[in-house]
């Protein structure tokens, strides 16, 4: 029986198809169905049941998955000792951050982390919607905003301020609210992969919850700046997305004296696996990119 045949099974068993687990492994289909045949063979028992429409565990695929996703860990954490004892940065490494984030602030903070230590083999899966760390097969994820799942150990990255944007072109035709009330006039541009499409602020009389009209909902936050910066609406936005229009004057924000709720970048990973000493370093390498405050709120 062979480690990469056991490996392949978790990958398959975790991702619920072949192609999704042959992506998540860098492999083909063809490697992957061959691995999951020699594996069977091996053991005398078909693991898998396959059809044209999914991919479900046998009985006996059930009862094994258990054992081998904890072979295959105890082998990776094993490997991870050794070359920690060595002081060496060495391995497989599977992130999860959201799209605009990783590509305007996460990927540059990475890349010289990467230079210094070759060892690291880092997958980095920008993607907006709220993966299952565990479940989905990453060592953590990078997110903004809070963190429900209670099944992962949170480390904080940084503050994060959002504030309301609008364009100068927007606000010369439309006006400038002076009010949190005032915004339910205004065209609104909204995140859609929250779990609430309103703006919502914090004031000396208690929360505000208001929603203007709509404009544009969409779940990527690039496309709501762009849009903002357009003239099509209002956008509440973290400033590590709007710092350089609001510097260049493409955007202005709108104080209504009333704060947003207070969120921060985070990175998490599944509670009980313990941090390999190559996260931590990652993780450090990104804080002191990023600064206290962060580069953006400069």
């Amino acid at each position: 029986m062979k480690l990469e045949g056991l490996s392949t099974f978790v990958a398959v068993a975790e991702a619920g198809s072949i192609s999704a687990a042959a992506r998540r492994l860098g492999l083909s289909k063809s490697v992957v169905s061959d691995r999951l045949a020699e594996l069977e063979r091996s053991l005398g028992a078909p693991l898998l049941h396959r059809s044209t429409r999914k991919l479900t565990l046998t009985e006996d695929g059930t009862s094994f998955l258990e054992s081998a996703v904890q072979i295959t860990r105890d082998v990776a954490a094993a490997a991870v000792m050794v070359a920690e004892r060595r002081g060496a940065l060495h391995g497989p490494l599977r992130i999860s951050a959201p799209v605009t984030f990783g590509r305007m602030h996460l990927g540059p903070a990475l890349y010289g982390f990467l230079a210094r230590h070759p060892g690291v083999e880092l997958t980095l899966d920008l993607d907006d919607r709220r993966v299952d760390a565990a479940a989905d097969g990453y060592d953590a994820v990078v997110r903004h905003g809070p963190i429900a799942d209670s099944r992962l150990t949170v480390w904080r990255l940084a503050p994060s301020r959002r504030v309301l944007v609008a364009s100068p072109d927007y606000l010369d035709r439309y006006g400038t609210p002076g009010s949190v009330a005032a915004l339910e006039q205004h065209r609104g541009i909204y995140y859609t992969n929250r779990s609430h499409l309103d703006w919502r602020f914090i004031g000396p009389g208690g929360p505000r919850i208001v929603r203007g009209q709509l404009a544009l909902r969409v779940n990527n936050g690039d496309v709501m700046r762009d849009a903002a910066v357009a003239g099509l609406g209002i956008a509440l936005l973290p400033t590590f997305i709007v710092h350089a229009d609001l510097k260049a004057g493409k955007l202005r924000v709108i104080d209504l004296g009333a704060d947003t709720e207070a969120e921060f970048l985070y990175v998490a990973h599944p509670e009980g696996r313990r941090a390999s000493m190559k996260l931590r370093a990652m993780v450090a390498e990104i804080r002191a990119a990023f600064g206290d405050p962060p580069y953006w709120d400069g």
